[in-house]
């Protein structure tokens, strides 16, 4: 019997499998595209090792627009005593990341009006400090509100592949996230692009977060 890898026989293969096992955070099919040859089929390439490693204790998967090994879902529970959970979020803040995934991009007036009180600063600071939420510009009304959404952090965390993997509003509820119904003006948004009435932040990095 050989002891040759079973992926040996392609050398961007191979690429791939190492640039995704060193990544500290999921890669996106440019970043990975940038390493390999120039007529490699990345979409291939990945489909071909999440297959390989789908019965390992490893396995690839998509996290956003982003790729990652992750430990099998089964054995999960064997790091479990290894993990540390560095901040326990309040229901407020639980509540608000609940209505920012479902309604992004939302301003804080918006997610006031769901959950029917005020957001507390400290509440939005913290969730932008988790990195699960990002600012995503500011919407063309009068005062130019700030608009959030969630990250590929948030995704990467809660296990989903895409918005579109989000539980239902019902889910929601039944464990005590949302207790109001979302006003018809905010429809669901599991895929959310910025609207027409939205701009993009010109420095996210300064941006005013009220």
């Amino acid at each position: 019997m050989s002891d040759e890898h079973p992926l040996a026989p392609d050398p961007a293969l191979r690429i791939l499998e190492a640039l995704l096992f060193a990544a500290a955070e999921p890669l996106t099919r440019e970043q990975l595209s940038a390493h390999l040859p120039a007529n490699a089929d990345v979409e291939h390439l990945l489909d071909r090792l999440a297959r390989h490693y789908s019965t390992s204790g490893v396995n690839l998967v998509r996290r956003g627009d982003g790729w990652a090994f992750r430990t099998a879902p089964d054995l999960a529970f064997l790091l479990r005593t290894e993990q540390q959970e560095p901040r326990t979020l309040s229901r407020a803040a639980l509540e608000t990341l609940a209505i920012i995934a479902y309604h992004q991009p939302a301003t804080r007036a918006e997610i006031e009006s769901i959950r029917g009180v005020a957001v507390g600063k400290g509440t939005m600071d913290i969730l932008l400090e988790t990195g699960w939420v990002r600012l995503r510009g500011r919407r063309r009304v009068p005062g130019r509100p700030v608009t959030y959404g969630t990250t590929s952090a948030f995704l990467d965390h809660f296990g989903l592949q895409s918005l579109g993997d989000l539980p239902g509003l019902e889910d929601l509820k039944g464990a005590g996230l949302l207790t109001t119904r979302p006003p018809a003006s905010l429809p669901l948004r599991f895929e959310p692009p910025l609207g027409d009435d939205d701009d993009p932040p010109e420095n996210p990095d300064q941006e005013d977060q009220g």
